[in-house]
């Protein structure tokens, strides 16, 4: 991962202040698009026992200063903290509906569940624990006539105090999510247009964990759609402030990094063997536990703990699904794409 918050790693599985690996880049250009006017935009935003944190994330959205319509949808994938009933208390400028998205676990089901309820053709994505910048919906629209899809940046100061904010690395605004493959654009900050949804389908809810959002990045590229980026569309990201938390986060990427790779392995993404992978792992782990233990002493220039523990649970989560792709008895995983749009 280098300069990227969350993600990149996952398809990297390094960041360069432990590896020094560096990235291969691509860029993409996009087309104008004709008479592509938006009378509503749709804000979609997936929770699971987000309280307090969506309170905040909604404040953001009422601060926009985007002088068009849009609605928020808030779909619920099963909270048992009163989510709904909080929400029927609060009055907004813009539509609030709240959709039930409970049916199947996870971050994908309720993204499909939200954008089967939108109203709007310009569908924009973000999270419940983040917090959008004033000017986000503003960017997204205004370079949506050049793109099918959009993503913005993301910063990691607003949110999160001066030592957990050094727990990731995030690009300069200017610079998309990049991988090894495809660009991508983060889950929190992700806009498209209908036309997308029918064209691509729907989030894959088979990615529990993570990696979604590059699975339908990757997707929407290899459909010969447009993957914009739009640098002042910014997201406050919130990184979970606990060494545990840091690390079970890293392990759910790690492992569904590998689900994406594999299933993107027939249109030209690399997907080393693991009997490949599996020892480099191993051996990285054992480097990360010894050379650079952040418990060290400081003039050995340790990394943060909350980005130690990440990286750790990244190779750790990758190891042992590599491990399953060799066990004849769970060799038949599932790593079709998501439901096709109706």
């Amino acid at each position: 991962m280098h300069e990227h918050a969350g993600y990149v790693e996952l398809y990297a599985l390094e960041d360069q202040r432990l590896t020094s690996q560096p990235l291969v880049k691509r860029s993409f250009s996009g087309v104008k698009f004709e008479n592509m006017t938006i009378s509503l935009v749709s804000v979609i935003i997936p929770v699971h026992n987000g309280r307090p944190h969506l309170d905040v994330q909604l404040d953001a959205l009422a601060a926009q200063d985007y002088s068009g319509e849009f609605e928020v949808i808030v779909s619920d994938n099963g909270s048992t903290d009163g989510t709904r009933e909080s929400l029927s208390h609060k009055a907004y400028a813009f539509p609030l509906r709240w959709v039930d998205a409970s049916a199947t676990r996870g971050v994908s089901h309720a993204r499909n569940v939200g954008i089967d309820g939108a109203r709007g053709e310009f569908l924009a994505l973000t999270d419940h624990d983040d917090a959008v910048h004033p000017c986000w919906l503003t960017a997204l629209t205004r370079e949506a006539e050049n793109f099918d899809a959009v993503g913005g940046s993301i910063e990691v100061h607003t949110l999160n105090s001066s030592t957990v904010a050094l727990w990731r690395t995030v690009p300069r605004p200017e610079q998309r999510f990049e991988s090894f493959y495809l660009p991508w654009a983060h889950g929190n900050n992700f806009a498209f247009w209908r036309r997308v949804v029918d064209r691509v389908g729907y989030f894959d809810e088979k990615l529990v964990g993570g990696g979604e959002d590059v699975d339908y990045s990757w997707r929407i590229q290899q459909a010969g759609m447009t993957l914009g980026h739009v640098p002042d569309a910014v997201v406050a990201y919130r990184i979970r402030p606990s060494l545990r938390a840091s690390f079970r986060q890293g392990r759910n990427y790690g492992a569904t990094a590998c689900l994406v790779t594999r299933k993107h392995s027939a249109l030209g993404c690399s997907d080393p063997s693991p009997l490949l992978q599996i020892p480099a792992h191993i051996a990285t782990i054992a480097y990360l536990a010894t050379v650079r233990n952040p418990w060290f002493p400081r003039w050995l220039n340790p990394p943060p703990t909350g980005l130690w523990a990440h990286t750790v649970g990244l190779h750790y989560g990758a190891l042992t699904m590599r491990l399953r792709f060799i066990d004849p008895r769970r060799s038949r995983i599932d790593t079709s794409s998501g439901s096709a749009a109706s």
